[in-house]
């Protein structure tokens, strides 16, 4: 019964693949380089979002808002691991009293058992009902902050003349300088910009 999944160290990569920085809109008709035949000069940089999430070395802002989910479904875990211990105690009196040489009585090892049933059907019902709420919050926390780095990348890009974008956290790349690797930069420009100090609203 996988009930630990509810408190995790959240491991999704930002999803910016169609931000505009990764995805421009061609404007309508030629461009003027294929109509004089010009081959335009672009300046491309790698970025790795996974990256972002590192605890220590990443946005602040994710780290902060994974110790906020934490502590909120905290509650929660320790409910769905009291209910673990005490499946594992009941189901080694199960096993005790059916392997009893003694005479055992057969209504109370059917108690047990039907008493063990039970409290795994309710330990896997909260446990489905907690990743649902945990998901839930979690798409409401982390969402505007995907959406502001997804712009603050823009930005950067631009102020940089970036024209390319890519994301190596999703491309396969076989070969990629070091020299073209943005994501140091990107987060310490973007923490020191950000700083991770914002309350959180709490669930309602």
């Amino acid at each position: 019964m996988k009930i630990d999944r509810l408190i995790v160290a959240i491991a999704f990569v930002v999803a910016l693949a169609v931000s505009p920085v990764l995805a421009q809109t061609r404007p309508a008709g030629s461009p003027a380089s294929a109509q004089t035949g010009n081959v335009p000069e672009s300046k491309i940089a790698l970025v790795y979002t996974d990256l972002f999430l590192d605890p220590k070395t990443g946005i602040a802002k994710f780290t902060n808002l994974v110790a906020t989910l934490n502590r909120e479904f905290q509650p929660r875990q320790t409910e769905l691991q009291q209910l673990q211990e005490r499946i594992k105690t009941l189901t080694n009196e199960v096993n005790q009293a059916q392997a009893a040489s003694a005479v055992v009585d057969p209504k109370s090892v059917q108690a047990k058992v039907d008493q063990l049933e039970q409290l795994k059907k309710d330990a896997q019902r909260k446990a489905e009902d907690g990743q649902a709420a945990f998901d839930r919050r979690r798409k409401d926390l982390f969402a505007p902050v995907q959406e502001e780095i997804a712009k603050a990348l823009e930005v950067y890009a631009k102020q940089h003349t970036i024209n390319v974008l890519i994301d190596g956290s999703q491309v396969p790349l076989v070969y990629a300088a070091d020299s073209i690797d943005i994501t140091r930069a990107f987060i310490n420009d973007f923490n020191s910009k950000n700083p991770a100090t914002a309350s959180v609203t709490p669930p309602k």
